[in-house]
């Protein structure tokens, strides 16, 4: 009998052609319970299913959308997904989380994971409830964006299908396209190309039957009182600015990348800040499903319509490429949704490319910093995979890099080949840390160690063993908040996070489960992640950051100079392979495997 929460049974589809199959893959309870769902559970089964070395690209490459046990109950922030596959941009595992009807409708066709492997002859949609799969054809589908594609199979399926679709970059395999859903985005890593890869437009779940819990009084009275405290102290920037709220904080203190990473203020910022939009354009807020605390904050574009907007899509849109005209701002962020591309990677490639026309390295003489129109071309170009600087860019900063040369590989804004995020390391080390171990890349998600810097609880500006604790503890927070799986803002409602993550676990799973065990499971997840990228060729030298970030020092606003050393980062990273577990190469000891991945 399966634990509350879970069906214990993954559906592996296999598209071959014109036609698809769905065979079910039990999963044990010990499984279950050590890996717990969401990115954990995904990254057992990439481990179960991959193939050594497989390019992600390949047909028999899988791509899983995984759910976890309190998808479906009425727990705050739980509609949540995991999509985890092998990155067509890092060659390593890649996750990545999205909010929607889409998790609730896809667990409730009878199964905790859909593991999709195959190409279609052509562009198709499949199609998944509780009778069965079925691969339908649907050309007329090609080029659209994924928002258009979502309501053209509404409309030829039914109103009770959800779906998951990409956008014309992943049909063109844009390394770092995105799956989209009802607006959100499972977005880093390039999840749509892989998806693309396949010739799958979209994925459509339907609901056909229900899950249980183990005690629903039990759950009925966390979510209660889990709701009333997401409406907090803890919360409360979310729900009034959103996370764009960060933009001039992080310009105060020196953090903000601007210019490919050459400063950490932007004299723009005012101008894209959340405090001024929302005066000036705000016009509506939103939530995600299930979620009471509604940090999605839209706001009016110019020439009418609206736009979603957080801070990394403008940290990568506007000061990380110089642009500092909010329209220019949207237009590009909304350029990115219909294209289906990450924000992220699509700044930071173009804001290498920038810099390299500076440097002579790139004759594209309008790609300048601080112009939104360039900004705009380059994105097009991207999507259509254009010959020349579009299909360079289209492999992201460390490929193209690659394929450039002249040193360009040294400001490439990359760890592992993922594009950084909106923090500056040299100005925040504990994050230096956690961006050049973290599995996935470049990553603030999987690892939140920016917290400790930014606390005031150690000195940012030189790491050290503190840092490397707030590193490791951030990590396995990550670790299972993306498992069980729990939205990351409501991380500071929870006074004991583990203890009170064991209890609603136990009332949902009918598990004694304790926070000693959750922890095991956290540090069991970083460790099997770890294990897939060194099986997938990884080594200790991929632990890194840029050239420039441990060369140049970065001069600041108030006259100081924040400088991270390639000895002081290696001493942390080799702390962090000890307190981890690691031998001295940075890999798990193989003798561990069994024992970790629960083979006989």
């Amino acid at each position: 009998m399966a634990p509350g929460g879970f069906f214990a049974r993954a559906l592996i589809v296999d598209v071959d052609g014109e036609t698809a199959t769905g065979m079910p893959f039990e999963l044990d309870e010990r499984v279950l319970r050590a890996y717990l769902g969401g990115v954990g559970l995904g990254t057992w089964l990439m481990h179960r299913l991959a193939p050594p070395r497989v390019d992600p690209l390949a047909p028999e490459a899988p791509l899983a959308f995984v759910f976890s046990s309190l998808v479906g109950t009425p727990l705050t922030t739980s509609a949540k997904f995991a999509v985890v596959a092998k990155s067509p941009l890092t060659g390593l595992l890649t996750d990545a989380l999205a909010s929607s009807q889409f998790a609730i409708a896809g667990k409730l066709t009878g199964h905790d994971a859909i593991v999709i492997r195959g190409r279609a002859t052509q562009l198709s949609v499949l199609l998944i409830d509780a009778a069965g799969v079925r691969l339908e054809p649907a050309p007329e589908l090609a080029g659209l964006p994924a928002s258009e594609a979502e309501t053209q199979a509404r409309e030829r399926f039914g109103r009770g299908w959800r779906t998951a679709a990409i956008g014309p970059a992943g049909e063109r395999q844009v390394r770092y396209a995105t799956i989209s859903h009802d607006g959100r985005h499972a977005g880093r890593g390039g999840l749509g190309a892989v998806l693309g890869a396949k010739n799958i437009k979209a994925v459509l779940v339907r609901s056909g039957t229900k899950v249980s819990v183990a005690d629903q009084a039990g759950v009925l009275a966390a979510a209660k009182d889990l709701r009333k405290r997401s409406f907090g102290p803890a919360t409360a920037k979310y729900r009034e600015l959103g996370t764009l709220a960060n933009l001039l904080a992080f310009n105060a203190v020196s953090t903000l990348p601007t210019r490919n990473f050459t400063a950490a203020t932007f004299e723009g910022a005012p101008k894209l800040a959340a405090e001024e939009l929302h005066e000036m354009r705000g016009v509506a807020r939103n939530s995600c499903a299930s979620c009471s605390i509604g940090c999605e904050h839209i706001y009016s574009r110019k020439g009418g319509g609206s736009q979603r907007m957080e801070y990394e899509n403008v940290f990568a849109l506007g000061p990380l490429c110089g642009v500092s005209d909010p329209d220019d701002v949207f237009a590009a962020s909304a350029r990115c949704d219909e294209l289906g591309l990450d924000t992220i990677s699509a700044g930071g490639t173009i804001a290498w490319a920038m810099e390299c026309v500076e440097r002579g390295l790139i004759d594209e003489p309008w790609l300048r910093f601080g112009d939104g129109t360039a900004l705009l071309r380059a994105l097009d170009a991207i999507g259509d995979r254009s010959p020349g600087l579009g299909e360079l860019l289209a492999q992201g900063s460390r490929a193209a890099a690659g394929i450039v040369g002249h040193g360009s590989i040294d400001f490439a804004p990359q760890v592992k080949g993922l594009e950084l995020p909106g923090y500056e390391p040299r100005s925040l080390q504990s994050m230096a840390l956690g961006l050049a171990v973290n599995a996935r890349g470049a990553d603030h998600n999987r690892s939140g160690a920016y917290e400790a810097d930014l606390s005031g609880d150690v000195n940012r500006f030189a790491g050290g063993a503190a840092h490397v604790a707030a590193a490791i503890g951030t990590e396995d927070r990550a670790a299972v908040m993306d498992s069980m799986i729990l939205c990351k803002f409501l991380r500071g409602v929870f006074e004991d996070p583990f203890t009170e993550w064991a209890r609603l676990l136990s009332l949902v799973t009918g598990w004694d489960m304790d926070d000693g065990e959750l922890r095991r499971a956290a540090q069991r997840i970083v460790r099997a992640k770890r294990a897939f990228n060194l099986r997938e060729g990884a080594t200790a030298a991929d632990d890194t950051l840029p050239a420039r970030m441990l060369t140049t020092p970065l001069e600041l606003a108030s006259g100081r100079t924040a400088t991270l050393t390639a000895d002081r980062l290696r001493s942390m990273i080799t702390s962090y392979y000890v307190a981890r577990g690691f031998d001295e190469a940075g890999r798990v000891i193989t003798t561990d495997l069994p024992d970790l991945l629960l083979e006989a």
